[in-house]
């Protein structure tokens, strides 16, 4: 809880001169208990994508109007001029900033990722102003960066599961004993989730507010990391939820969505990243300064091409072709046989998929759903309608009217296996319409992204003769 009541949260004194409410920054320097009430609430305030109980009207008020003051207080100690009569100099406020430590980096990610939405040109002049009067903190997130790294590292260890460069370092003890996604608790896999989404929503918060901080990320070869990092969890995590049996269903597909979203937001980071640091460098200046931006994105490619499931995701999402288009327009000096490599690879990643099937999948989605979000998801703040992986499920996966049966028992086994809430008449009218694909029916039901005609049936139907032979259409 906050160290200060509502009531009490009013930075503000009255100016002798004018009358009017100024704020002083003297009272947030020296109110140790107000320093309190403002680390408290950023530390401890639910995020958007957390689990929490809606209270009653009375709190939900309050809470609205405590967020509020304390964003206005952070956007006031950001500021070092309130009028033509009473400011600091900004050298002397970017000391103060940085010796009080009224912000540090840890601060300013939570800020982004609590108030980014909804007030994102005040929180953009905000964060950029306190980098601008004190770049001290340019080096205090370089030294944050193995940090931010080690957290992906630790999800892969208390995965189980070794990233990059990970052979080289013996294996401790402890670690050989560790369960898989597949084989721990089901909370334990929920926390794993949880943590995941929390750390990729918090990060992408932040570089869509403060782009400028993306040259610090690459300098820490954040780009392969974050790609090396998708390659090895994303799948595990993915499986461990389809594999559950006779689990919390709602549980499962809580937790579906927010892996979706975390892809997402993974994807979204590493593009704001080539944005920032290859492709508007390249669009902003003259032809005789862009070659070096165009190597830079060359390279990070390049070294992208062996993680090739992330690849497909990200190419799903903001295809390789437009930029290296954009780069071939920009310069008749670029590389065609690196660029024709990577595009290569691309398509290469590709095979084993059908590309114009995921890609219809993927709009067919967001007709249906334009907010993205599922009914079951609506605590995130923006779930991924990413296309699934499809997989070879050899004579199950065949489309045909003649499914029956045995065959027919044994996809609609599938789907209740993991979904054992559902009737067997609502799962095998989604089969028919998923032309007898469980995976592709089990998917859209986690992810809220069935078809209008299957959202209206009943689902917990359970007689298989009252649905009639449905249209795959």
């Amino acid at each position: 809880m906050p160290a200060l009541p509502l009531d009490r949260l009013q930075v503000t004194h009255e100016d002798l001169k004018t009358g009017k409410l100024r704020t002083s920054p003297a009272l947030v320097i020296f109110d140790e208990t107000l320093q309190k009430c403002l680390d408290s609430y950023l530390r401890y305030v639910p995020r958007k994508f957390d689990e929490w109980v809606a209270p009653a009207p009375e709190v939900v008020d309050m809470q609205r109007r405590l967020h509020r003051s304390v964003f206005l207080t952070f956007l006031r100690m950001s500021t070092h001029k309130e009028s033509k009569d009473h400011f600091i100099s900004p050298s002397a406020f970017g000391e103060i900033l940085y010796n009080n430590f009224l912000f540090d980096i840890p601060k300013i990610l939570d800020l982004c990722v609590l108030f980014g939405k909804g007030n994102s040109p005040l929180l953009q002049k905000m964060i950029g102003n306190i980098f601008i009067q004190q770049p001290s903190y340019y080096n205090d997130l370089d030294e944050t960066m193995p940090t931010i790294l080690q957290v992906f590292s630790n999800i892969l260890q208390h995965c189980g599961l070794r990233g990059d460069g990970a052979s080289a370092t013996p294996q401790k003890l402890e670690e050989r004993g560790r369960l898989t996604p597949s084989d721990m608790p089901l909370p334990e896999l929920k926390d794993v989730v949880l943590y995941l989404c929390d750390t990729c929503t918090t990060l992408w918060a932040f570089l869509d507010i403060f782009p400028l901080a993306c040259p610090t990320f690459q300098k820490h070869d954040f780009c392969y990391r974050l790609a090396s990092f998708y390659e090895i969890a994303v799948p595990e995590l993915e499986s461990a939820i389809k594999k559950r049996r006779l689990e919390d269903s709602k549980l499962l597909g809580d937790l579906w969505q927010r892996l979706s979203h975390s892809k997402k937001k993974l994807l979204e980071i590493l593009h704001i990243l080539l944005n920032q640091t290859c492709l508007l460098p390249v669009l902003e200046n003259s032809c005789d300064n862009i070659q070096g931006f165009i190597e830079d994105f060359l390279q990070i490619f390049s070294s992208l091409l062996q993680e090739k499931r992330f690849l497909r995701d990200y190419d799903s999402l903001f295809p390789v072709a437009d930029d290296v288009s954009l780069l071939e327009q920009a310069s008749s000096a670029l590389d065609e046989t690196r660029t024709a490599y990577i595009l290569q690879a691309v398509e290469s990643a590709w095979e084993g998929v059908d590309r114009k099937k995921a890609t219809r999948a993927r709009d067919s989605a967001t007709a249906e759903n334009p907010n993205g979000v599922g009914a079951e998801a609506e605590v995130l703040s923006g779930p991924s309608s990413l296309p699934q992986e499809e997989k070879c499920l050899g004579a199950a996966a065949a489309p045909g009217p003649t499914v029956c049966g045995v065959e027919l028992d044994s996809l609609i086994s599938q789907v209740k296996d993991l979904l054992p809430d559902l009737g067997e008449g609502f799962i095998l009218a989604c089969l028919e319409h998923y032309s007898y694909e469980p995976e592709q029916v089990i998917n859209n039901i986690l992810e809220g992204r069935l078809a209008p005609t299957l959202s209206q049936l009943d689902r917990g139907l359970d007689s298989l003769q009252d649905l009639g032979s449905l249209s795959r259409d």
